[in-house]
């Protein structure tokens, strides 16, 4: 295979990210040098790949700061309304590059590692990503701060600095095995620790209720210790800040044991309190109520409001002197967005400190937390909605239990007048849940603490109006709203697909980076015969530097002309990669069948991480690598067909895989699947998607034309029907041969000949069990991958169908997103005006 043109080859030849000449490349290698033996004080002759990526991310992180201190510094002098935004993950992946794209950098720092002899994609690889989040959800987050900056507003993520991340997924004998994810093992260039504004946390104790008011005492106290890691707008000169918390223990914590010589043990305890912040649950869509993460949740949002509150009051940069008193203007100056329900203690937790230490009336501080915060829904699924045990909350937030027992008093006086007699309504709609073990239902929490309540798609928000949220939308309708997601272009096009970048700035210029929508100027193009090579010859460069990715990685021989038919997403029995596996095998057992017949090549990749603790996910992993065993070593299918489970599937991962992707898979069932971003990536890509009518799928048909992307399966009526007469699988495993084959090649050991029954518990499950119903949709998935394999043939009309996919992709930026957020919710206008540059004069 020839070697494709490098990263660094194609820069030299590439306009949309700046040129080299915009910044004095002499300038960065002499701060170069001056951080490789200052700041790391190292020597040039025995430094390691590792302490050059060091000193080009503290070169680059120079041009961070002069522009970070004057956009806070601006935020205190115009005093705006400012957004936080609350999430127990951000899902970041590396930052250097990123950074670069923003800040106009990246070809002047290309030069200049260039003419110091060294490889910039080497010391890229050297990062290690930032892997606070576990899938969608983490990764939004991370694209929404991007939007934040990008479009001017003043806002700041918030959340916990995890010592460990998601874990590092390896396959071992085709199992997965998780092992810590300890990055910050060599430190972290891009964070900046601020004990200044370390904050008490409390948990534990008891209430006093005096004539005065209510005092929580006896509690235990662990510090947070916030980190900030600026957050660059596109070429705007405008950096916010995501400020994660770190758990610390108290210097007095437990020393009054020393006094019984237990001083040893005491200073060991302090790991107690900092385990707050050790470790990311690595459960996607799926609750696990455990006391450790109602403590990270609590964590988070106590230090985070105490923050809120000394900007709310503080006057002006740098002071600590309070100049407001007044927290009826709160909602005028403060809007807190709650990222699932994750961090809904903020509602509570509001409550008190304007109850108990600020001596609010009830009514005035109500309307005020409602006003103040808005929630976003992101999934549907009974298991991944919180309820946390009521004798959990006694134990460990006393106070807050008595809160929101209150909100729930008040909340339900006004169910019953509004329906009078209805005692059923205000059981479900009840804060409180009864029946066995009581719990508090965090999801309405939010709803009834909040003004805006939102889904990610529309279909999804149309769902929680007609089903979960029903009651809660026939009493307070206005409080309902859509936002569907987005993904940031920088780094899902410019960054990762310079190419692809490259050739549509050549046509419409360069604006559609940070105006997204403007790629419908592509619809000029769709017929232009030069247009149509060049975005095929991108994707084909891209395809060849993935293939050789893959055959360093994984040995396996790749056809490059073969479709690169991929789904990558966490593994879950609702996205359906058995569907896939099933799909794989049918495929597989017709060219044994035909070998002679023209076949359309596929390499069909798979990755993604099972939770730990998700027993069908991961055998859903070990099918996936059973299958490719047996398929990949048939010498009769050849290099017609090879399956590669993509290992520690992460951002950076999913910044190569995407832009060489042919196919995407987005085959949940209908109903289940939020949104999904992965979608939209692969979509501004150049990937056409097979997918069933789901999520953002449904606009993704829309914005590309039905006829462009490949629909298949049940709608959500037809589940909807086919929930209330019955689902029986084996109703379609009896009528359907090829389906029955699968089945029972799975179920006899053909795909795991020394343990014979080692996938019988998934065959039990699709059999007896399948709430995702896989087979309803098999016969309709195969018709349709069917089409994909004629179209694929045809590579010119395949190629305009990529192109009207990418024209139509400018919905799907999370500037538009981010945008409707700011206007629809939290009463902010988004500006593409630039902040002078610090070398600049005011």
């Amino acid at each position: 295979m020839s070697k494709p043109l490098s990263d660094h080859d194609r820069k030299k030849q590439i306009s949309v990210r700046g040129l080299a000449g915009v910044e004095n490349v002499a300038d960065l290698k002499k701060n170069f040098n001056r951080h490789l033996h200052f700041t790391l004080v190292k020597d040039r002759n025995v430094s390691t790949k590792r302490d050059y990526y060091f000193a080009l991310a503290h070169t680059v992180r120079d041009h961070l700061v002069g522009r970070w201190f004057r956009t806070q510094q601006s935020y205190y002098e115009k005093d705006p309304k400012r957004v936080y935004y609350l999430s127990l993950e951000f899902y970041m992946g590396r930052t250097l590059q990123n950074t670069m794209v923003n800040l106009a950098l990246e070809n002047a720092c290309d030069e200049a590692v260039y003419q110091l002899g060294l490889d910039m994609e080497e010391l890229q690889e050297m990062e290690e990503d930032a892997g606070l989040g576990n899938g969608g959800l983490g990764r939004l987050a991370a694209c929404f701060l991007d939007s934040m900056a990008s479009l001017g507003l003043a806002a700041y993520g918030y959340g916990i600095r995890y010592e460990f991340g998601i874990f590092n997924q390896k396959i071992s004998s085709g199992w997965q095995v998780e092992e810590a994810d300890d990055w910050l093992r060599y430190g972290n260039p891009w964070e900046k620790a601020r004990p200044e504004y370390m904050r008490p946390v409390h948990f534990y104790g008891r209430t006093e209720h005096h004539p005065d008011g209510v005092k929580w005492v006896d509690t235990q106290v662990v510090l947070a210790l916030p980190y900030d890691t600026p957050v660059p707008g596109y070429r705007n000169n405008i950096v916010n800040t995501m400020r994660l918390w770190s758990a610390k223990a108290p210097c007095e914590f437990s020393l009054k044991d020393f006094n019984v010589g237990g001083y040893i043990q005491a200073v060991l305890d302090r790991n107690l309190a900092e385990n707050i912040s050790r470790v990311l649950y690595p459960n996607d869509n799926f609750f696990e109520g455990k006391e450790l993460r109602l403590k990270q949740e609590y964590f988070v949002v106590a230090a985070t409001l105490q923050d809120i509150i000394r900007r709310f009051k503080a006057s002006k940069f740098g002071s600590r002197d309070i100049v407001r008193t007044d927290f009826s203007s709160l909602p005028d100056k403060v809007a807190i967005q709650l990222n699932d329900t994750h961090p809904a203690l903020a509602i509570p937790e509001l409550m008190r400190v304007l109850i108990d230490e600020e001596k609010l009336p009830w009514e005035k501080a109500w309307d005020i937390c409602i006003k103040t915060c808005a929630y976003t829904n992101h999934t549907v699924l009974p298991e991944a909605l919180e309820r946390w045990p009521i004798d959990l909350f006694q134990t460990l937030l006393p106070r807050h239990l008595e809160i929101i027992y209150e909100i729930n008093r008040r909340h339900l006086e006004r169910v019953s007048s509004l329906y009078p007699g209805d005692v059923d309504r205000m059981r479900r709609m009840s804060l409180i849940e009864e029946g066995g073990q009581k719990r508090v239902n965090m999801a309405h929490l939010c709803i009834v603490g909040s003004h805006a309540v939102n889904g990610v798609a529309r279909i999804h928000s149309d769902i929680l109006k007609a089903t979960v949220f029903k009651d809660f939308y026939e009493m307070e309708p206005h409080k309902f709203q859509n936002k569907t997601n987005g993904i940031t272009p920088r780094r899902w096009l410019v960054m990762c697909n310079p190419g692809l970048a490259e050739v549509i700035a050549e046509r419409i210029g360069e604006d559609f980076i940070r105006d997204l929508d403007q790629l419908k100027k592509l619809h000029d193009f769709v017929n232009d015969e030069a247009f149509i090579r060049d975005i095929a010859k991108v994707k084909q460069e891209n395809k060849l530097k993935f293939a050789v990715h893959l055959e360093e990685h994984y040995k396996v021989k790749i056809n490059p002309n073969s479709m690169f038919d991929v789904q990558v997403k966490r593994i879950h029995e609702y996205k359906r990669q058995l569907l896939n596996c099933l799909h794989i095998i049918t495929f597989y057992n017709r060219i044994k069948k035909e070998p002679n017949k023209q076949w359309t090549p596929r390499t069909i990749m798979i990755g993604g991480k099972a939770a730990p603790g998700y027993h069908t996910a991961k055998m859903i992993i070990r099918l996936i690598t059973a299958i490719g065993e047996v398929v990949n070593k048939d010498p009769v299918v050849g290099d017609r067909l090879k399956v590669i489970f993509l290992e520690n599937y992460r951002v950076t991962l999913a910044e190569k895989a995407i832009p060489a992707a042919d196919l995407s898979e987005q085959i949940s069932t209908a109903g289940t699947e939020a949104s999904g971003t992965g979608n939209m990536k692969f979509m501004l890509n150049g990937s056409l998607t097979i997918g069933t009518m789901d999520g953002a799928n449904v606009e993704m048909a829309e914005e590309a034309g039905e006829g462009n992307i490949f629909i298949f399966g049940m709608r959500v009526e037809d589940v909807e029907a086919m929930d209330a007469k019955g689902y029986n699988a084996s109703e379609f495993y009896n009528r359907i041969p090829e389906l029955k084959q699968a089945i029972d090649q799975i179920a006899g050991g053909f795909f795991s000949p020394k343990q014979p029954d080692l996938f019988k518990d998934i065959v039990n499950m699709l059999m007896h069990h399948d709430r995702f119903k896989v087979f309803a949709d098999y016969e309709d998935y195969i018709k349709c991958q069917e089409k994909v394999s004629a179209l694929y043939k045809k590579p010119k009309e395949w190629t305009k169908k990529v192109i009207l996919n990418i024209a139509g992709s400018g919905k799907f930026s999370s500037d538009r997103t981010i945008s409707q957020y700011a206007r629809e919710i939290w009463g902010v206008e988004p500006t593409l005006e630039k902040l002078a540059a610090p070398d600049d004069p005011k």
